[in-house]
């Protein structure tokens, strides 16, 4: 029985094994087809050997997201960089980390030159690297800035292919999808298989009014219209020419303008950042160079007046920053911002600061309160009053602190001047050797054993303090020269610590450095409706393009003409949209009441135009003088941005500069010729007492 048990066994081990040898032949045979073998060929050829930066900055994303610092700069740029790439995840990530990670590789070794430069100087580095946000920031919307311009330069290459496609199939929708297809540029691709999706869809006018409000640039938007509307129309001839094609000549040249305006903006503020900036970097090197050469400027520049001359040009340093990034601006990158609930708005739904913020707005349908909606307006700021009050009274309290702090400090500093500065009678230039300076030393820690214990006493004479000193230790057994020699000096230095204390004109001070930060949110919404209005004629120029585009297309009316302007536009936006509001109750009275709301002339002609076409002239009879003199016009905006640029660049140059200006002139050469000036008049007359 076990035989049989045993043969069995043996029987069915060899079945297994002789399948397991089947399949194995086989499965072999399989894995030798000429498909499989070609899937594992690509399979290896597509694996990354060695290191990859698109992997890095897909795994770096996911880091910096779980970083609370850092996580809110990446959404920040996240939030402008997808609106370029029409939800492809994996580059919007790929860019946000490219630019996190840049900005980061600078920022680290700036932050140690900062430290190693003032680690002497604790304010002074504090200050420096919380300015370093500000830099960091430029720095990112320089490189979003970069990628915009990048989708401008494709859209000149995809216009020019465009035309090619458009001659070769004359259909609007095929000439886009052939085009976005074949090119190389990925970036505009994207855009353009997007505007074909919207043309093709079932109600592509919908599509296309939600499509504007992501579109990466105007230029697109006007592209994405006209392709609409000549799809939906139809084509003509004007001249033997494609009026459609002549609207893409006529975009593109808008383009090339505007590339050529935002590099020469580039060209004129490239350093002009960081000039505003390096002052900041040269306080403490500058400080101790003219302490180890002229010793007689120790006073200054360890005392409290160095350190007043230094945060005033920290303070300056700053607000030139502010403007020149504000003069810079030039709208190349659409800002994606939290309005929906920023902190502003957290601060004012608490009901405590509610309360408080409250009594300091002006109250509705006032001429204060029309006069800062009419502010908000002009500079095109997104706040609401509610949240600008927050701002300024936000900043009237931290400037107040701020201030109170700094002055308490102050006073510190100057009695620790006291109290560890060598006391001798230097020289003129030079200092002191090792042995002067020890023996400069122990003077210096007699005098703080006398000054501990008269500290206070506002009503001390020159005799109580030598009487304090015969009766001190220190002094017991110092002749009575030594005494009255020294007892001026440390009468002078009990003075000077007497009167370090918060004193009343301070707390003004505080005040009014409070008054200034709550007025500072108004001042700089003033600077940028000036900086608005250098833009008025550009905009107008752009408007009258926008009009040479629309007058020969067919079914086009002034509202029609209207609603592209307002889509448009920026400076002029909130006219154009209450026309439109009111077209519907009368369209010569809307546009008259627009007439009445704006003062631009340029822009006056235009809606005279529009007025002239609303009683039955037709457009292009309205607007003929554009077409006669389109050349004219073109030349005129090229005219118009270098007047720009080189304004803006005049007051660039003179804002970004006045720093280093302060910085040489009022914190090194002012200090050095009046202490030196001074210094000799006391050395004159001691000799002449002595004669």
């Amino acid at each position: 029985m076990s035989s049989n048990i045993m043969l069995i066994l043996l029987i069915i081990v060899a079945a297994l094994f002789c399948g397991i040898i089947i399949a194995y032949v086989m499965l072999r045979k399989k894995m030798q087809n000429k498909d499989v073998m070609r899937i594992e060929q690509l399979r290896k050829g597509a694996e990354k050997k060695g290191f990859s930066m698109e992997v890095f900055y897909q795994k770096f994303y996911v880091k910096v997201l779980k970083t609370p610092f850092l996580k809110r700069y990446l959404l920040k740029i996240r939030r402008r960089i997808e609106i370029n790439n029409l939800d492809d995840e994996f580059v919007t990530r790929q860019d946000s980390a490219r630019i996190i990670f840049k900005s980061l590789c600078i920022i680290i070794p700036l932050t140690l030159v900062v430290i190693m430069i003032t680690n002497q100087n604790i304010l002074l580095m504090s200050i420096i690297l919380i300015f370093e946000l500000f830099i960091i920031d430029s720095f990112t919307d320089g490189m979003v800035d970069k990628l915009d311009n990048n989708l401008l330069t494709q859209q000149m290459d995809f216009f020019a292919a465009m035309r090619h496609s458009y001659h070769e199939t004359n259909m609007v929708g095929e000439a886009i999808y052939s085009t976005a297809q074949d090119t190389e540029s990925v970036e505009m691709s994207r855009q353009a298989e997007k505007i074909y999706e919207i043309l093709n869809s079932q109600d592509p006018e919908t599509e296309l009014e939600k499509y504007y409000d992501i579109a990466p640039n105007n230029y697109i938007k006007e592209f994405a219209g006209i392709s609409y509307l000549t799809q939906e129309f139809g084509d003509r001839k004007v001249d033997g020419t494609s009026l459609y094609l002549k609207n893409l000549e006529n975009i593109t040249q808008e383009m090339q303008i505007e590339i050529l305006k935002r590099d020469k903006l580039n060209y004129t503020f490239q350093s002009l950042s960081i000039i505003s900036i390096l002052p900041m970097l040269l306080l403490e090197p500058l400080k101790n160079w003219a302490i180890s050469n002229f010793s007689f400027t120790q006073d200054f520049y360890l005392g409290k007046q160095g350190l007043i001359v230094q945060v005033l040009i920290m303070m300056a340093t700053f607000v030139c920053y502010i403007l020149i990034r504000k003069l810079k601006d030039n709208g190349s990158v659409k800002k994606v911002q939290d309005e929906q609930n920023p902190w502003q708005a957290k601060v004012y739904a608490n009901p405590i600061a509610k309360r408080i913020i409250d009594p300091f707005i002006p109250k509705q349908n006032t001429k204060e309160y029309r006069k800062l909606q009419k502010l908000l307006k002009d500079s095109a700021s997104k706040l609401k009053t509610e949240w600008l009050y927050v701002n300024r009274i936000s900043l009237a309290i931290a400037a107040f602190i701020i201030a109170m702090i700094f002055f308490i400090v102050l006073h510190k500093v100057q009695v620790n001047y006291i109290y560890t500065q060598p006391t001798s009678d230097y020289d003129l230039v030079g200092t002191l050797s090792e042995n002067q300076e020890n023996k400069a030393m122990e003077t210096t820690l007699k005098h703080n054993a006398i000054l501990d214990k008269m500290k206070g006493n506002r009503k001390a004479t020159l005799e109580d303090v030598e009487d304090v000193m015969r009766r001190s230790k220190e002094y017991r057994d110092e002749t009575d020269d030594e005494i009255e020699s020294n007892a001026p000096k440390i009468l002078d230095k009990l003075k000077i610590i007497n009167a370090e204390y918060l004193h009343w004109f301070e707390v003004l001070m505080a005040i009014m450095f409070a008054l200034i930060g709550y007025a500072s949110p108004i001042l700089l919404l003033k600077f940028q409706v000036r900086m608005r209005q250098m833009e008025m004629e550009d905009e107008v120029m752009q408007y009258q393009t926008i009009i040479m585009m629309l007058m020969r297309l067919e079914r086009v009316d002034v509202e029609m003409i209207l609603e592209w302007l307002a889509r448009y536009s920026d400076i002029f936006r909130d006219p154009i949209n209450k026309c439109l509001n009111n077209y519907e109750a009368g369209a010569w009275e809307a546009l008259e009441e627009m007439k009445d709301d704006v003062t631009y002339q340029p822009f006056i002609r235009i809606i005279e135009s529009l007025q002239t076409a609303v009683e039955k002239v037709p457009i292009i009879e309205a607007f003929d003088e554009l077409d006669a003199d389109r050349e004219y016009y073109r030349d005129k905006r090229k005219e118009s941005n270098d007047r720009l640029i080189k304004r803006k660049g005049m007051i660039g140059k003179a804002i970004g500069f006045s720093p280093m200006v302060l910085v040489f002139v009022g914190y090194l050469i002012v200090p050095l010729v009046l202490i030196g000036m001074t210094s000799m008049m006391s050395s004159f007359d001691s000799m002449s007492r002595m004669t």
